[in-house]
């Protein structure tokens, strides 16, 4: 279970380094009076600093080691 974990904390650490953040468009009403409604797409961006990737790709390599020295 520890090195699943492991493993999915290390690819997710991974591709946060890779990939700083996406991108997403949403409907969002800017008029609504009775039968008249407005409705406009605006891009939202998520983002997320570079060592918050790095710290999660540090804590599953952790994980993963602590786990296989356990098991053996």
């Amino acid at each position: 279970m520890g090195r699943t974990i492991g493993l999915i904390l290390i690819i997710a650490g991974a591709l946060m380094l890779v990939w700083t953040g996406f991108t997403y468009t949403k409907k969002e009403k800017i008029v609504d009076a009775g039968p008249i409604q407005i409705a406009a797409d605006r891009e939202k961006t998520v983002s997320w600093p570079p060592y918050a990737g790095g710290i999660i790709l540090v804590a599953g390599i952790a994980v993963f080691a602590l786990s296989r020295k356990q098991s053996a």
